[in-house]
């Protein structure tokens, strides 16, 4: 067998893979994409492992640390998702991005609550104190 059969088609998973994570929305077919994406890698990996013919079988055994990776990225993907889920109501990246974009607009450096201690206040102030004493 010829080494540019698979190789044609795990370069066709992957551009599919790649395709999914920059078009889709939905975080857990964002996850999809990448496992994809995995994929392609481990048909490469095998298809050079057998054209090399390599006696230690080194394409193989990167497979399986590979797919071991790939099922602890998605039991993990998949929780954060869970629980993004559960707080936002949506798994849909673009709106997480925007919210995530206005929580840190509205908190700026600069601002402070009028909840903070008056603990909190005095250490603050003793360091701008000690701040402007050091700079000459």
């Amino acid at each position: 067998m010829h080494l540019a059969y698979p190789a044609v088609l795990a370069a066709l998973l992957f551009c599919t893979g790649l395709y999914g994570v920059l078009a889709r929305r939905n975080a857990i077919l964002v996850l999809m994409s990448v496992e994809l994406m995995l994929n392609a890698v481990n048909l490469n990996l095998v298809a050079f492992d057998v054209w090399f013919r390599d006696a230690l079988h080194s394409g193989q055994a990167l497979t399986l640390f590979t797919i071991a990776i790939a099922a602890a990225e998605i039991g993990i993907g998949l929780a954060i998702v869970l629980a993004v889920h559960r707080n936002r109501g949506s798994s849909d990246v673009d709106r997480l991005r925007d919210t995530a974009e206005t929580d840190a607009a509205e908190s700026l450096p600069g601002d402070e609550d009028d909840t903070t201690s008056t603990e909190d206040q005095a250490t603050a102030a003793a360091g701008k104190a000690k701040k402007a004493e050091a700079t000459p």
